[in-house]
Order: C-alpha cells, then sequence, then structure tokens
C-alpha cells in the first residue's frame, strides 16, 4: 500500500499539513469542488478533512476511505447514515472554536447596543453631526438579558463573558437543564424570546433543531431586541425573520449563517438596514485555524494508525469499518 491519500475539501493551516506529511501521509487540495467533484475525489482518497458539505452519496464509491473528520464542531457537513452504512468514522474537532465564536457574538451585541455598523456609515455618508445625533438610542450591555439557544461550549463561554465581564442576566434553554452553568438562569423558549434584549442562537443543526425559531417564537420578541445567529441558517426560518425585519417588528438581527450559502446577490435580507450579515467568519481566528487544522489532522492519524478517533461521532460504523479494514490487509480498531 502506497502512502495514504488525505483529501482536504477546502484549504487548511499549514500547520495540520505538517502534520499529516510527518506521517507519511499524500495531502490533497479538492481542485473540483463540485458535488460531483467532491464525489470524485472521495472515491481515491484514504481520509478526508471536510470544510465543505459533502454529496450524500460521498461514499458509496470510496472503497479506501477510512474516516471522514469535520475541520469544526459540526457534524451536518458530513453524511452521517452513508458513512455509516459504509464503514466510514465520523469525526470532528469540538470546543476548539467556541471562544473565537463566543468574541465575535459579543461583538455583534456590542455593534447592536452601540449602532457601530451605522454610526461608521452614516459619519462616512452624512458627516459629523448626524452621526453623532445617533447615539441618542445607545444602550449599555450591562443589566440587560441575553438569552441562549443552546447553553453547550460556545453558550458556556459566551455566558460567562456577559455575565461576569458586562453584568448582564443571562438565561438559556438546552435539553439537560440541570447542566446549567450556575450564573445561567433555565428559560423555556417562549419565556426565553419573549424577555431577552439579546438571542444568540448557539445549538447544533439537529432534526429537531431545524426550523426550531419560527414565527411564532419571533413574534415574542421585544420591539428593541436583536436575534444573533452564530450556530446554523436553518434553525431560524428565514422567511419569517425577513417579514419581522421588514416590519420593524424587533430591533434588529446580527446573521453569520444562512439557510443556504453564499447567500444569493439578490436575498432580501442584503436590502435591509437592521441586520449586520457575515459570511459564517464566526469561528475563525488565526489561532482557531491552526488548532482546527492540527487537531483534525491528528485525528486522521490515529486512524490510519489503527487507533480509535477521540472525537468519534459513529460508533455504530466500527463493525462495517474493521472489516474494510480486513479488505485493505489493515488491522482492527477496538
Amino acid at each position: 500500500m502506497g502512502k495514504p491519500i488525505v483529501l482536504l475539501t477546502d484549504p487548511i493551516a499549514r500547520e495540520g499539513i505538517e502534520v499529516l506529511e510527518r506521517a507519511g501521509c499524500d495531502v490533497r487540495l479538492a481542485g473540483d469542488r463540485s458535488q460531483p467533484g467532491l464525489r470524485g475525489a472521495c472515491a481515491a482518497a484514504d481520509a478526508v478533512i471536510v470544510r465543505s458539505w459533502l454529496p450524500e452519496d460521498a461514499f458509496d464509491d470510496a472503497s479506501r476511505m477510512l474516516v471522514a473528520v469535520r475541520h469544526g464542531a459540526g457534524v451536518d457537513m458530513i453524511p452521517l447514515p452513508p458513512a455509516t452504512r459504509n464503514g466510514v468514522l465520523a469525526s470532528r474537532v469540538p470546543a476548539v472554536t467556541a471562544p473565537a465564536v463566543a468574541e465575535f457574538a459579543v461583538g455583534q451585541m456590542l455593534c447592536a447596543a452601540r449602532s457601530l455598523h451605522a454610526l461608521d456609515l452614516a459619519l462616512r455618508t452624512e458627516g459629523w453631526d448626524k452621526a453623532r445625533a445617533r447615539t441618542d438610542s445607545a444602550m449599555e450591555l450591562g443589566g440587560r438579558t441575553l438569552g441562549l439557544v443552546g447553553v453547550g461550549d460556545i453558550g458556556t463561554h459566551l455566558a460567562r463573558i456577559a455575565h461576569h465581564g458586562f453584568g448582564m442576566n443571562v438565561v438559556g434553554f438546552r435539553r439537560d437543564a440541570t447542566k446549567l452553568p450556575a450564573h445561567v438562569g433555565f428559560a423555556a423558549l417562549p419565556e426565553l424570546f419573549s424577555t431577552s434584549d439579546y438571542i444568540v442562537v448557539a445549538c447544533p443543526l439537529t432534526d429537531e433543531t431545524r426550523g426550531l425559531v419560527g414565527a411564532s417564537l419571533i413574534a415574542r420578541m421585544k420591539p428593541t431586541a436583536w436575534l444573533i445567529n452564530v450556530a446554523r441558517g436553518p434553525i431560524i426560518h428565514e422567511a419569517a425573520l425577513v417579514a419581522a425585519l421588514s416590519e420593524k417588528r424587533i430591533g434588529g438581527a446580527a446573521l453569520d449563517v444562512f439557510a443556504t450559502q453564499p447567500l444569493a446577490p439578490d436575498h432580501p435580507l442584503l436590502s435591509l438596514p437592521n441586520v449586520v450579515l457575515t459570511p459564517h467568519a464566526a469561528g475563525i481566528s488565526r489561532e482557531s485555524r491552526v488548532m482546527l487544522a492540527v487537531r483534525s489532522a491528528e485525528e486522521v492519524v490515529r486512524v490510519l494508525r489503527g487507533e480509535r478517533p477521540v472525537a468519534l461521532v459513529n460508533p455504530e460504523a466500527l463493525p462495517a469499518h474493521n472489516a474494510r479494514r480486513a479488505a485493505l490487509g489493515l488491522g482492527a480498531i477496538a
């Protein structure tokens, strides 16, 4: 068997590539990131580090593929049932981006509270005096209520900053309320949306959370409240949010993710003044890029060496995976 081929759907930090190369891997960047292109690239690879959505049939003809590692925490970019069926282990890199995402969400709250985006634009286009006039609506975060939809790694980090750093009141919703930090009060979603000044969506995308934030919850928001999404676009019913923003029924929204990405040039969100849009950038920082690349590469190397990945998502795939290893002349993973 020659050098194992590790496919990168998108570029990763050089530090991660060096981990793979030191382990004797042949690292290849996908030249064609279309769904057919990624399908063909997976068919020739032993492992894949995932930063783009893989097609549902990515592993059907990938007889050598052993592991797919998500360069991040959420695994929605990996088709898990087909991976499991084909004996492909799926893994991820949890917690690494939590500080970056939490800090990004704080920045969005500050931007909303002080109208920073509007002040910048007004100063450039309307002049000093008109820009200064916009400060009448400025607010401080201290004493305001932050509502967290999801209190995992990101929500926990954000709650710590908001409560201890700004003196905010923090409430959160998660399935197991007993796991909330001491400084986060539990709130069911209707109450959370009714009482919060800033609502941050930080839960994973699952069948249960798809469309979770719909018209009924948005209708409960204060007319001054902001909705911030640093999780996944489909968690929010986009049309309902566009309607609320268009009718100025809520203060605004800061969105880093969307139902369809990239955002279409004619998307109605682009024409609304009370929304701040960013290109799925919350988790990206110099520090997180390096750590994600290194941790992703280390997971690949573990599997290629016959070890169980640290953040294995689909352990039920192990029997089919070991059968695949046997067919390739490799030892089983315990």
